[in-house]
């Protein structure tokens, strides 16, 4: 068992095609592996367990009449718990949905279903994807499996740690300002967010929707590569999916190449608050892509520097919006629904019971963002801020391919560290931020660990909209002169639990 989670999504999907093992065998290895640790790690908040076993039965049968099986049937999947699952509980890591079944699957979800993946359950996370450590959950933080003190990231803290705990080879994560990045980061896995509008958001719980993206998480380029394939796509439920081919990202991660590209460093991701460690490892990866083959020039994108303020006003006043829904009438928690109490007031003891306390931040933040006369000053104002923004994305990629950063500016942090201080928190997304509001493709993949303290650093790729396939590329390559130069893949570095 202990070798077979160890196995890659491409190797257990190839060894499943050719019968050498059975995606029930697979399944079962993984579910015991849950049930051994996750105890410990608190990655899942609920376990599908005869359903992916049923799934897999379907696998091997289908295989078993010669029928054509998907690159990655049969391969074990971690579903972060903000997509609905018909049958099957989705909470986004809040009380306020706790209990709720969907009747209906999200595109995604039914994407890994006709690809014959096995969904094993639902992953912790921030409430409503609202945090940067998954300490926001209603139901518990999630450890981070280097150091079970500290924290995942987040908010798809529980699907980077089930890949870094070995409890799921792949998982889906989603991104507004970090959230499958950071994560990936912190726990030595890699984790991508595709164009905006590359992946069907239908059935994904919104909490920003001009930044919302689902993307896939792995513990290696190729693996995040095939799951990309499988979930990317046009999808006329969604008004704001893109109508256009997917980028060939497999054959990318297959042929990761840099010689002849010219890579920019952005100018604004350094300096105070970095951590020594962090900058150390980027710098050696940095002259690891000129080694490589690819040219590095320094480029500059000042208004980089106002992308967090701008982010705090845009995301909230999004959220208010979006969240405005859960108002105890059709689904999810009712409170103080005596006969005694008006309709406004069962929403309000609704509301202050159902939401935690970033969920409530980010609601009044954004409420007063919205507000007639506020409105230009904030909301209009950080709307202009996020084209400035763009621009300087569009100058940075008329002189280079990719744009390379650390993902975040320290490594993980213990839990309870920043619990109090919510403006220390939303500094873990600094260098990520930016993408969500251009709408770019992104990647972090791991580049060794810090001195300081063994734990993981996270090198990001950023690529222009629609050209993901140059962050398998550049990822690729990277990826395989790290594992040459070590002899072995980051991940295999973790400690077991």
């Amino acid at each position: 068992m202990t070798d077979l989670i160890r196995l890659t999504a491409a190797e257990i999907a190839a060894k499943v095609a050719s019968g050498e093992l059975t995606a029930v065998e697979v399944t079962e290895a993984h579910l015991a592996r849950i049930e051994a640790v996750d105890e410990k790690v608190h990655a899942f908040l609920h376990v599908d367990r005869e359903g992916a076993l049923a799934q897999a039965r379907a696998v091997d049968e289908k295989r078993a009449r010669g029928e054509e099986l998907g690159p990655l049937a049969g391969v074990p999947l971690a579903l972060k718990d903000i997509f609905t699952t018909k049958g099957i509980p989705t909470t986004v890591g809040s009380k306020i949905l706790e209990g709720w079944i969907p009747p209906y699957d999200a595109t995604l979800t039914q994407r890994l279903r006709d690809a014959d993946v096995i969904v094993l359950g639902k992953t912790n996370m921030d409430e409503f994807a609202m945090g940067s450590s998954t300490e926001n959950s209603a139901y518990g933080p999630t450890g981070n499996p280097w150091d079970l003190t500290r924290i995942p990231g987040g908010s798809g803290g529980g699907s980077s740690a089930s890949l870094a705990s070995f409890q799921a080879p792949l998982a889906i994560g989603t991104d507004t300002g970090g959230s499958i990045r950071q994560p990936a980061a912190v726990t030595g896995t890699v984790g991508v967010k595709p164009t905006y509008g590359a992946v069907s958001r239908y059935g994904m719980v919104a909490f920003s929707s001009s930044l919302d993206q689902g993307g896939p998480c792995a513990r290696t380029v190729l693996d995040a590569a095939l799951l990309h394939e499988v979930i990317a796509g046009h999808d006329p439920l969604d008004s704001t999916s893109i109508d256009a081919p997917v980028p060939a990202v497999v054959e990318a991660a297959r042929n990761g190449s840099v010689r002849g590209m010219r890579v920019g460093v952005v100018k604004e991701f350094a300096g105070e608050g970095y951590q020594a460690g962090v900058m150390q490892r980027f710098e050696e990866s940095v002259e690891l892509l000129r080694e490589l083959g690819a040219e590095v020039v320094e480029i500059s994108c000042p208004s980089f520097d106002k992308a967090l303020a701008a982010y705090y006003l845009i995301a909230p006043s999004e959220c208010s919006s979006n969240l405005a829904r859960f108002d105890a009438m059709r689904y999810g928690l009712r409170v103080g629904d005596d006969g005694s109490k008006s309709a406004e007031e069962v929403t309000a003891l609704t509301r202050a019971e159902g939401f935690g306390a970033e969920v409530k931040r980010r609601i009044m933040l954004g409420t007063y963002a919205l507000s007639s006369g506020y409105y230009d000053a904030y909301y209009g104002s950080a709307q202009k801020v996020r084209t400035l923004i763009t621009r300087d994305f569009e100058k940075a990629f008329e002189q280079v391919d990719v744009l390379v950063s650390p993902t975040t500016p320290t490594t993980a942090f213990p839990i309870g560290e920043r619990a109090d201080d919510p403006m220390a928190m939303y500094l873990a997304d600094l260098c990520t931020i930016p993408a969500n509001l251009a709408g770019n493709a992104a990647m972090s993949l791991p580049c060794g660990l810090a001195p300081e303290d063994g734990l993981p650093v996270g090198l990001q790729i950023i690529a222009p909209a629609m050209a993901d396939d140059r962050l398998y590329r550049v990822g690729a390559a990277v990826e395989a002169a790290l594992t040459e130069r070590w002899g072995h893949p980051l991940i295999e570095e973790a400690p077991s639990l």
